[in-house]
C-alpha cells in the first residue's frame, strides 16, 4: 500500500510588517540608470569610480553587464568613459580626470551636490564650516575636498566641546545627507549652544529619503518585536535605520540578504518589521520575505508612512 507524502506547511508564527517607503531613493535610481544607459549608449567598457551606490548586489549586477569598477581614476585608461558615484567626488578627482582626458559622466546625487555648493558658498563668504558626518564615508571625503583648510569635521555631539575654530563669529555648519535625524539634532543643538551665531544651511541637508525611512521605522517600532534592515554593511543610511530601530525599542539587525538572518533572532517573536536602506534593491527585500514565509510568518501588513514621488534628471550626456 502506497502512502502519499506531502510537505507540511510551516506552523504559523506571526506577521510581517513591511515598511514603506523603503529601498531605492531617487538618487540611487538615477545613479544606477546612469551606468546602465552609459553601457547601452556608449558601449563597453565603461568605468565606475568606487561603488556606484553602497550595495554589493547592485555593483555585481552592473559588473555583469560590463561596467568595470575601480578605486581611483588612475586605473582608467586614457580617454575612456568614467562615471563618478552617487556619493560625489572632490575637485582634485575631477581635475585628475580632466588631465587624463577621461570622458566624465557624473552620477553624484543632486542632494549631495547641493551640500557641495553650500560649502563653496559659505567659504566664499568668509565662513569656516563645521561638517557633521562620518569620517571615512565617500560622501564626506568628497565634500571635505572642496575646501579642506576651511572645514572642521565632527561625528558626535561629544566632539563639539573640544572643537577649536579660528573665527567662531564666522562659522556655519552642514551635514552628510544620510545621518540619523535625532543624532544630528543633538549635535546641532550643542553647536548652537557653544557657538550661538553659527549659521544653519538654508535647507536641511539630510535627504528626504533618509528622513522618510527613519520616520517609518519610528512609526513601526512600537508595533514590532524585531526589525530587519536589508542593506549593505557600508551603507550609512542602512546602519542609521538599525540605530533608529534600536533606540525606538526594537531589536534591530542589518542583513545584506536572507542568508544573514539568524534563526534565534526570531525565537518567540510574533511580529517582524522589514525595511531597506536607500541603496537596497527590492529583490533582496523579497528574498527576506520569502525566508520569513518559509518560517511561518505568512501574513503581511503594510505600514505606509509617506508616498515618495521624487525624480532627478539624468546627466545631459545621457538624455534623449
Amino acid at each position: 500500500m502506497e502512502t502519499a507524502t506531502e510537505t507540511a506547511a510551516p506552523a504559523t508564527r506571526g506577521t510581517m510588517a513591511l515598511l514603506q517607503p523603503r529601498g531605492f531613493c531617487a538618487g540611487v535610481v538615477r545613479a544606477v540608470d546612469v551606468v546602465r544607459l552609459a553601457l547601452e549608449k556608449l558601449g563597453k567598457p565603461v568605468y565606475v569610480r568606487k561603488e556606484i551606490v553602497h550595495n554589493g548586489y547592485v555593483v555585481d549586477e552592473l559588473a555583469a553587464m560590463g561596467a568595470i569598477f575601480v578605486e581611483e581614476v588612475d586605473e582608467v585608461p586614457d580617454g575612456s568613459v568614467v562615471i563618478f558615484s552617487a556619493h560625489g567626488v572632490s575637485p582634485e578627482v575631477r581635475r585628475h580626470a580632466r588631465e587624463r582626458g577621461l570622458r566624465v559622466i557624473d552620477a553624484t546625487c543632486p542632494l549631495v551636490t547641493k551640500v557641495h555648493i553650500e560649502l563653496i558658498r559659505y567659504v566664499q563668504q568668509g565662513y569656516s564650516v563645521v561638517l557633521i558626518g562620518h569620517r571615512d564615508h565617500d560622501e564626506v571625503i568628497g565634500t571635505l575636498g572642496e575646501a579642506p583648510d576651511k572645514v572642521y569635521l565632527i561625528s558626535t555631539a561629544d566632539e563639539v566641546g573640544s572643537l577649536q575654530v579660528s573665527h567662531p563669529e564666522r562659522l556655519a555648519y552642514l551635514t552628510q545627507t544620510t545621518l540619523s535625524i535625532d543624532d544630528t539634532e543633538e549635535i546641532v543643538a550643542r553647536l548652537k549652544e557653544r557657538f550661538p551665531t553659527v549659521v544653519s544651511p538654508p535647507n536641511e541637508d539630510i535627504c528626504y529619503a533618509t528622513q522618510n525611512r527613519q520616520s517609518a521605522v519610528k512609526r513601526a517600532a512600537p508595533h514590532i518585536e524585531v526589525l530587519l534592515v536589508v542593506g549593505a554593511r557600508n551603507s550609512s543610511n542602512s546602519n542609521r535605520l538599525v540605530e533608529v530601530g534600536q533606540k525606538a525599542g526594537s531589536k534591530a539587525y542589518l542583513v545584506h540578504d536572507a542568508s544573514d538572518i539568524q534563526p534565534h533572532w526570531l525565537h518567540g517573536c510574533q511580529r517582524i518589521g522589514i525595511t531597506a536602506g536607500a541603496s537596497t534593491p527590492e529583490i533582496l527585500v523579497q528574498q527576506v520575505l520569502a525566508y520569513l514565509r518559509q518560517n511561518g510568518y505568512t501574513q503581511i501588513d503594510d505600514i505606509d508612512v509617506i508616498h515618495e514621488d521624487v525624480r532627478f534628471a539624468l546627466p545631459v550626456e545621457l538624455r534623449g
